[in-house]
């Protein structure tokens, strides 16, 4: 049984919508009136099911690709949004996959870690103290893809919104990543093992989700 089930509710929810999904619709309404940690969201995440309701399959899928796969600014890739293309992207991805293998959480090989809904899932395993300061540590993310999200008037916006209500630390602003040329980086480190990607190391020992540099602080005469 799931320690966290909350995560694991909104975990499904951002994934690829298959048939099972609309099957079991029912069901995540029924846990949406029952967990009290959803009820102040609970207007908002009601109208995502009535969106999933109200489409066919093939319509859901078609505007997953276009919000998800085809603008970056809405990728559900964590890492992406505070790394961009620099070599410490890897370095973190090494980061959290040691943590999921310290908690017996695998991944399977087309999963990638810095993806939300693993990420969830992985969040819905562990202790609840444990779950919350990740989850503390990676909203800063989170909030910024629901406002991209947000902006753009898509219905996946409230689940962001969601994920970032449950989380015991506010939010704040990100600066958007840089572009690193990747041609250069693999002339300078060398490729790694794949031969697609920079040679990379990890260079810390616990996760971080963004770099302290990626915060905009909103103080001033600081």
């Amino acid at each position: 049984m799931s320690a966290n089930p909350v995560y694991k509710w909104f975990s499904a929810l951002l994934c690829y919508p298959e048939a099972e999904l609309n099957e079991a619709l029912s069901e995540f309404q029924t846990a949406l009136q029952e967990w009290p940690e959803l009820q102040t969201q609970a207007g908002r995440l009601n109208s995502f099911l009535d969106y999933l309701n109200s489409h066919s399959l093939r319509e859901l899928q078609e505007n997953y690709v276009a919000t998800f796969d085809r603008n970056r600014n809405h990728a559900l890739y964590i890492f992406e949004h505070v790394y961009g293309e620099d070599r410490d992207r890897g370095s973190a991805m090494v980061d959290l996959l040691q943590e999921y293998r310290n908690h017996g959480f695998e991944l399977g090989n087309d999963e990638l870690p810095d993806y939300l809904p693993v990420l969830l899932e992985y969040l819905s395993q562990v202790p609840p103290e444990h779950a919350q300061k990740l989850l503390g540590d990676a909203v800063h993310v989170i909030a910024h893809i629901g406002g991209k999200l947000e902006k753009n008037g898509s219905p996946y916006a409230v689940l962001l919104q969601g994920i970032t209500a449950l989380s015991p630390v506010a939010p704040q602003p990100l600066i958007e990543p840089p572009v690193r040329d990747m041609d250069e980086a693999m002339e300078t480190f060398g490729p790694d093992i794949s031969g697609t990607e920079p040679l990379l190391k990890p260079s810390v020992e616990t996760v971080q989700f963004y770099p302290k540099a990626a915060f905009q602080t909103a103080q001033t005469g600081a």
